[in-house]
């Protein structure tokens, strides 16, 4: 026996030259050869196995030309037609097209009942005719050998596997008995058919076995010009190769179904399938499946709702099949192309369009039964509470039973805990039906509640009012009636949540600590108010921000920092708002304090201009939370990258900005993830990446989805990067609208936000000098008596630009007042500014000077923009500065290289400094530097840095 591309791969063999791009050609090339031979007097023997759609039919079609042109005659017949059912029927068939002269006679076996050729009495289910005489398999010879006699002979049998006994058994007896004859046998097999008298012939030594290998995405390519009369590209290729593992009939179906439907022939239209997604497709490849048999269905059905990596004990029970029976199921589907083997020896759909081909041709009540009875198998052994509720979600009918409720509330909860309300809500809600809140347990009802908060806060009221009212634990009423009073201050009822509150503190009557503290109640009620305007602008009138708590406890802390925070962007005690963070950030620890207050005190230093404070607490912060655990992460980050921009360090702003919104979908994008957004806009046009940040700008959306004070930022981002981009009307239309915002949510501080300055260079940009010094006298005015250093300094700078006489001694201060702070692009921008305005009075030697200064800060910080107006401004002043290298590794002095080496390497201080026989404060001083010349907030990034270098530190830990 010789095979021919005996490997199904889509890959090419390794001894062999690169498949062709239908890989039809190798195939056609040997059934000429062998047509050719057989036309010259040698006999030939193929067989063609594959699974069904692979083209062996095409192929044979393609021998049948190929003999009729070479001048055989030929025979065909395709097995398994209802008229192939008696015993010799196939060969009656194939035989009738022969016309021998002095044909010798046959004696046909007799059956039961009526005799002749046209009898329709079928034969009885115990005789199969494979006991045929062996006298009669020889006359059957003989008519081949007489027919040979007169001429070439070609005897093609598709679907051979489905010939009777009998005939198959003069098929496997003909086939050991061709040398001599100019005969070719071609026989077609499906793969994984068990046919003894194919696999003698198989066996032959004259047998070529062929096996037709899958397109390539090349050939798809040809395949989609052929039928539809177009290029596409590559990425559409890959996406059609991966929905149909290359099976040729099953590319055509979806080719047709595409054409039929007018969808684009692009790869988007397979990154996400749904159930109706190619109907038209789905009907095709559902009708191809079910030519097999029905244990073949219905193995495909338990497959596609397990899902990915399905179990074959398991896949075998939801079949109720035998697991022998199961296992040549899936082999006929790994053969059809539909499913793919995981090295774990757990088995999957090749594509979720081949999944949802059999999902979709079961109907509703098929589907719920099917998932409510994987739901329990799961369960029963032992499989996780998410992947068995997943399948109890889309099991209505399943859901009633204890069993199942219990699972979906212990999936909700995991979910809670990975931050994901969106899922815990999904799981919870059909736990309770519409209508049977009453009936429900009020336990349940709040915790569908506490998830709903803020997805949807009306069904949150509604459940956690019907929870409140039927609870009679204290412990449950107090959760119900603190989680409702958060959910009325997110919906805008805000006179009801404070009543609420007034209700908890008089139930509270015993003192109470933790959740059910009524000062951590009243931190989260002023917390959950900044997502809606309206509510917190009430709320504000009806609780009290007293700032004189000594914050010994978790719930002090917690009420503490929410009033900080609140004062701080109002501009009101910013002194005393500064030391009631401090308290918190001192006293509170992250086994007893919430991650979201410890931050809102840290977003109190940020807000007071104190960004370098403010980062090292969002540092430990982010270290000591569970990057997929906790719902604060994504919050920390975004708070992290603003830090570092305010600071001028970009590169880690940018850093952040992209962890945080890693995953998302900027166009969908919520409240959440508008921080981060803003941040990265600001960055990008601080480093001087003009285009990027005109792409990212298109992908948000315009107008923002709502009012709520993160959205204000990005307003603020967008005007400036209008700005950058010369279109000053529109730059201050959409600042003014983020003026108007800020002012209604008391967001007045001009630490706060830095739309006022963008908003006066805009009116400058305009010639409006009044209005863009009215902006700076206010942010001055604001910014001195709340001692916030850089808002002063960006202030003055923005009262110099817009006045004549007083510029110089303007830009000197505002030069002064950034010397204490760690602003470093601020410090940069108002030096540049400064030297300037000495070139501009003549004083070329300090205007060189300082713009020297500028120049190189602009260089560190990695501020292309600024750094291209200081170096153009330093050339007016007739000097020639040489690039500057202080920033990144080529900047380091030996002793800072050495030092950041050690520290990579996990090294302690005291360690580095025992070892270089220096004092710690030397090592502190030499990592200091490092981190500024590298843009780097702490240790932990500085291994990455030097690795990305390809800096090997092995030689220091030694």
């Amino acid at each position: 026996m010789t095979t021919a591309h005996g490997d199904s791969s889509r890959e090419p063999q390794p001894d062999g030259p690169d498949p062709e791009p239908v890989e039809r050609e190798r195939e056609l090339a040997l059934l000429g050869e062998l047509t050719r031979r057989t036309a010259a007097g040698d006999p030939g023997l193929v067989m063609l196995e594959g699974p069904d759609g692979i083209g062996k039919s095409s192929l044979l079609r393609a021998l049948v030309a190929t003999a009729r042109a070479q001048g055989l005659r030929v025979v065909h017949t395709r097995a398994g037609r209802q008229d192939h059912r008696l015993p010799l029927s196939t060969i009656r068939d194939l035989l009738a097209g022969l016309d021998v002269e002095s044909m010798p006679p046959v004696t046909w076996p007799e059956r039961p009942g009526p005799s002749g050729p046209d009898a329709q009495v079928p034969w009885p289910a115990d005789v199969d005719g494979a006991d045929v005489p062996f006298d009669v398999l020889g006359e059957l010879q003989e008519i081949v050998r007489s027919a040979a006699a007169n001429g070439p002979l070609a005897i093609v049998v598709d679907d051979a596997e489905e010939a009777d006994a009998a005939s198959l058994r003069f098929l496997a007896h003909g086939a050991r008995r061709m040398a001599g004859l100019p005969v070719l046998m071609a026989l077609t097999r499906r793969s994984g058919t068990h046919v003894p008298a194919l696999n003698e012939v198989a066996a032959l030594p004259l047998c070529r076995v062929l096996r037709p290998r899958p397109l390539t995405g090349a050939g798809i390519g040809l395949l989609a010009r052929r039928l539809l009369g177009t290029e596409t590209d590559a990425a559409f290729h890959a996406s059609c190769l991966a929905a149909t593992n290359g099976n040729p009939l099953m590319v055509t179906r979806l080719l047709t179904a595409l054409r039929e439907e007018q969808l684009p022939l692009t790869a988007d239209r397979f990154t996400s399938v749904s159930e109706q997604d190619i109907p038209a497709f789905r009907v095709r490849a559902a009708r191809l499946l079910h030519r097999h048999p029905e244990a073949t269905v219905r193995a495909a059905r338990a497959l596609a709702v397990l899902g990915d990596e399905v179990s074959p004990e398991t896949g075998a029970r939801l079949a109720l099949l035998d697991s022998a029976v199961f296992a040549r199921s899936l082999l006929a589907l790994v053969f059809l192309g539909l499913v793919t083997s995981n090295a774990d020896g757990t088995w999957s759909f090749a594509h979720t369009l081949l999944r949802n081909v059999v999902l979709g041709e079961m109907s509703e009540e098929e589907r719920d039964t099917a998932h409510g009875r994987a739901a329990r198998l799961l369960h029963d052994a032992g499989a996780s509470a998410a992947e068995v509720a997943e399948h109890l979600r889309q099991a209505p009918s399943t859901t009633h039973q204890s069993w199942a409720r219990t699972v979906l509330r212990e999936a909700a909860r995991e979910a809670m805990l990975r931050a994901s309300p969106m899922r815990a809500m999904q799981l919870l809600r059909p736990c309770v039906p519409e209508g049977t809140e009453e009936d429900c347990d009020p336990s349940l009802l709040v915790e569908l509640g506490v998830a709903e908060s803020r997805i949807d806060p009306e069904a949150s009221v509604r459940h956690l009012s019907t929870a409140l009212d039927r609870a009679t634990g204290p412990e449950l009423r107090l959760q119900a009636l603190r989680s409702l009073a958060e959910a009325l201050t997110r919906q805008g009822q805000v006179a009801r949540a404070v009543g609420l509150l007034t209700r908890y503190r008089t139930e509270t009557a015993v003192p109470l600590s933790g959740t059910a503290d009524p000062q951590l109640v009243e931190a989260r009620l002023l917390m959950a108010a900044t997502g809606n305007r309206s509510a917190f602008t009430e709320l504000l009138e009806a609780v009290s921000f007293d700032l004189s708590l000594p914050g010994d406890t978790p719930e002090e802390r917690a009420l503490l920092a929410a009033r900080a925070a609140v004062s701080v962007t109002r501009l009101d005690r910013v002194a005393e708002a500064v030391a009631a963070a401090r308290a918190v950030i001192g006293r509170g620890t992250a086994t007893n304090d919430a991650p979201l207050f410890l931050a809102t005190a840290a977003s109190v230093l940020l807000y007071a201009d104190l960004p370098h404070e403010a980062e090292c607490s969002y540092q430990r912060l982010l270290e000591g939370t569970d990057a997929l655990l906790d719902q604060t992460y994504p919050s920390l980050l975004a708070l992290s990258a603003e830090a570092h921009q305010r600071l001028g360090s970009l590169d880690p702003a940018l850093r952040a900005t992209a962890a945080a919104l890693k995953d998302v979908t900027v166009s969908r994008a919520s409240r959440y993830e508008a921080l981060p957004l803003a941040v990265r806009l600001h960055a990008l046009l601080d480093r001087g990446d003009l285009a990027q940040a005109i792409l990212l700008e298109k992908e948000i959306p315009d107008p923002v989805p709502d009012d709520s004070w993160q959205w204000n930022e990005v307003l603020c981002a967008r005007g400036r990067l209008h700005l950058d981009t010369k279109d000053h009307e529109r730059a201050l239309a959409v600042l003014k609208e983020c003026a108007r915002r800020q002012a209604e949510w008391q967001r007045i501080s001009p630490a706060v936000s830095p739309w006022w300055y963008w908003a006066g260079h805009a009116h400058l940009a305009l010639g409006d000098q009044g209005a863009a010094a009215a902006l700076a006298e206010e942010a001055v005015t604001g910014a001195r008596s709340a001692g916030l250093p850089c808002a002063l300094g960006s202030g003055l700078e923005l009262w110099a630009a817009a006045s004549d006489g007083e510029r110089p001694l303007l830009l000197e201060e505002a030069e002064q007042v950034l010397m204490g702070t760690r602003a470093a692009l601020v410090r940069a921008r108002v030096r540049v500014a400064r030297g300037k305005a000495l070139q501009r009075l003549g004083y070329t030697k300090d205007a060189r000077a300082v713009l020297r200064q500028g120049w190189e800060e602009a260089y560190d910080v990695g501020s292309r923009s600024l750094y291209t107006v200081a170096h153009r401004a330093l050339l007016a002043t007739g000097a020639r500065p040489r690039r500057p290298v202080s920033r990144g590794l080529g900047a380091l002095t030996q002793s800072e290289s050495q030092v950041a080496r050690l520290a990579a390497s996990g090294r302690s201080n005291a360690w580095i400094a025992e070892s270089l026989y220096v004092t710690q404060r030397t090592v502190e001083v030499h990592l200091t530097s490092v981190y500024r010349k590298l843009g780097l907030s702490g240790r932990r990034q500085l291994r990455d840095v030097l690795e990305s270098e390809g800096i090997d530190n092995s030689e220091h830990e030694q």
